[in-house]
């Protein structure tokens, strides 16, 4: 199976045990710069490529070729640190979902702006709008 030149990217940083961050920091970039370009998002040039090479240390004809980019041998971890790292991605997955239910909390609220805006312009345009009153100043 063929991976796309992100995917070689993104393996070779896991390998390192590289987060996305430290490759945007290392590379000076944005973190979502970062993972648009390992998503596939973005067109790498060459300057780029041979940049993300060096910081991964690996030539960067090994990020284009089509050849298997070698599994390292994974090393036994202790247990506490495997309960870390399952807390820490606990917590991140939780602190993500609490940001989406805000995002949806205030899509909705737009929503029925949105909504409420449409319905006065209707009745506007149809003179049904409520009169006012006026005040006598």
């Amino acid at each position: 199976m063929k991976n796309s030149i992100g995917e070689k990217i993104r393996l070779q940083r896991l390998q390192r045990g590289l987060s996305q961050e430290n490759m945007a920091d290392l590379l000076n970039l944005s973190t979502t710069a970062y993972g648009d370009i390992e998503r596939g998002k973005t067109d790498l040039t060459l300057s780029r490529l041979t940049q993300i090479a060096q910081a991964l240390d690996v030539a960067p004809l090994s990020l284009l070729s089509d050849d298997a980019i070698p599994a390292q041998v994974i090393e036994e971890k202790p247990d506490v640190v495997v309960h870390h790292e399952l807390e820490t991605l606990r917590l991140l997955v939780e602190k993500q979902q609490i940001e989406l239910d805000k995002l949806r909390l205030e899509a909705d609220y737009w929503k029925r702006k949105y909504d409420e805006r449409v319905a006065f312009d209707l009745l506007r345009s149809m003179g049904m709008e409520e009169k006012r009153e006026r005040i006598g100043f």
